[in-house]
């Protein structure tokens, strides 16, 4: 079974004004599909890992063979990334609620302000390509960042303290906003709290939480 291009719960311009439809359209169409195509192909004569989710492969990572994990380190993580990024957006964008994601957000942080200035420090500072994310690791939430398409799912022994399972994360690729916003990738990091979808990351800290 082939890994396929998951359909965007949103319209492209959905997101507009803050992440623009040109954009949205050739990140998922091209670029997102690009790393689906180039892992398809890298593991066609592979059942077993072929099969498996593209979250579960990137934690299996280690089981994958030594002339494929350069393949599946850059596409398979390409494509669990972004699988994951687009569920991460909505239109419908709302304040975090009062709940378990947020009182564990202030305790790791002290306060929901200090989190987002933790935050977009070190999507800020990538140097070159890669992610900002928001993981909970042994209990607490941490912020981290990974290089290129490196999923924090892919374990100690492939990101190191960015191990852990995320919550939310934002592509800093220049792809992902340079339409848009130019070199001005801050501008962008800020637009990104405007369609984050706090209900998924809740979902997902619960999930990760049990």
């Amino acid at each position: 079974m082939a890994y396929t291009l998951p359909a965007l719960p949103y319209g492209y311009d959905a997101l507009e004004p803050h992440f623009d439809e040109e954009t949205m359209r050739i990140h998922h169409t091209k670029h997102h599909q690009t790393y689906i195509t180039n892992l398809n192909n890298a593991l066609k004569d592979n059942n077993e890992l072929s099969t498996l989710d593209v979250q579960d492969l990137m934690t299996r990572f280690n089981d994958v063979p030594a002339d494929k994990k350069p393949v599946v380190r850059n596409h398979g993580g390409g494509h669990a990334n972004h699988s994951f990024f687009w569920k991460n957006l909505t239109p419908n964008n709302t304040a975090l609620a009062d709940g378990p994601l947020k009182s564990a957000i202030e305790k790791a942080f002290g306060s929901y302000e200090a989190f987002q200035q933790a935050f977009e420090k070190a999507a800020t500072t990538v140097f070159g390509s890669g992610w900002a994310w928001l993981i909970l690791k042994d209990g607490a939430l941490k912020v981290v960042t990974t290089a290129n398409q490196d999923s924090p799912l892919m374990g100690e022994s492939v990101v190191g303290a960015s191990a852990g399972y995320p919550i939310i994360g934002l592509d800093v690729w220049e792809h992902a906003y340079y339409l848009k916003y130019r070199n001005l990738r801050p501008d962008y990091i800020k637009a990104y709290w405007k369609v984050v979808n706090w209900e998924y990351a809740t979902k997902r800290y619960k999930e990760g939480s049990s």
